[in-house]
């Protein structure tokens, strides 16, 4: 199979992309681009955030697959790709949801769409007996709960080490303390699929999760009540999760009794590797007229 991807995508799916092996991914990085390519060899064309008009390509027997990243709620350049031959993937069940929610969406064909994460690289180097971190990672929170989950580990003399999506932080040194975390703490807003919650998983690291219940909860947003989610991708390997400040203190002590029985990286093994997401690709691309 042969599929072309107009690298206009988000980093971690780039990286997903690079490592499928039974596609040939070519990588161009506009779609005047395909012009130079004989396109009767071509079985896909990828445009994750912008429409192309399908109709001048009607001689060449290619599907098309676009998204996740033309905006976060959809718009009228969706109208361009309501045609037979073409999907639009959001990378997890709830963001199709939320589309699906507005008549726009009609006669649009979605789909969901993970991307692999890199299990290679983000993996258990010590067993959990031997790692003694804790961190908590904040995105996008309003701050006052922030504060109450501080104050809640301090009071419990737990030393741990914050890291910000907002504020930034090298990839290396998020990668680092994780070989060495016992556990984290996340306190995020929604999520299409996590790449950074996923990889903590991968690491092998349980993680004791603030969840959300819609999109509003994102710290200084207008967004609607849709019903949204931090972790779309999860299960009871994973850890705990918790949606009220009054569950913590509760959920946090099923969570340290739990420590030593939880196995997040199995669940990443079984769900979101490279290999799997490359073949629900394929498979997506199959089911295409």
């Amino acid at each position: 199979m042969k599929l072309i991807l107009i690298n206009k995508i988000h980093i971690k799916n780039l990286n997903a992309f690079k490592n499928y092996k039974n596609i040939e991914i070519i990588l161009i990085n506009e779609i005047k681009e395909l012009l130079y390519y004989d396109l009767n060899t071509i079985d896909c064309i990828f445009s994750p955030s912008d429409p192309i008009n399908t109709d001048v390509l009607t001689k060449f027997n290619i599907k098309f697959i676009f998204g996740p990243h033309f905006s976060v709620f959809p718009d009228n350049k969706i109208n361009f790709i309501k045609k037979n031959n073409c999907i639009y993937v959001q990378p997890s069940e709830w963001a199709k949801k939320v589309w699906e929610n507005f008549d726009l969406c009609n006669n649009l064909n979605l789909q969901v769409l993970p991307f692999g994460v890199d299990i290679n690289k983000f993996k258990q180097e010590k067993e959990l007996k031997y790692r003694d971190k804790v961190f908590i990672y904040n995105k996008t929170r309003d701050p006052k709960e922030l504060q109450y989950l501080e104050n809640f580990l301090k009071n419990k003399n737990i030393e741990y080490k914050i890291f910000s999506y907002d504020n930034k932080y090298p990839e290396e040194e998020y990668l680092s303390f994780l070989k060495n975390a016992k556990y984290g703490i996340w306190l995020g807003r929604h999520e299409s699929q996590g790449f950074a919650l996923l990889e903590a998983l991968s690491c092998n690291i349980p993680l004791l999760v603030w969840d959300v219940k819609n999109m509003s909860q994102e710290y200084n947003s207008r967004y609607p009540k849709f019903i949204a989610t931090t972790i779309p991708y999860w299960n009871e390997l994973c850890g705990e999760y918790f949606y009220d400040k009054e569950d913590l203190e509760i959920t946090f002590n099923t969570f340290i009794n739990k420590l030593n029985n939880y196995n997040p990286r199995k669940y990443i093994l079984e769900n979101l590797t490279f290999e799997i997401c490359e073949n629900k690709l394929i498979n997506l691309i199959n089911t295409i007229y």
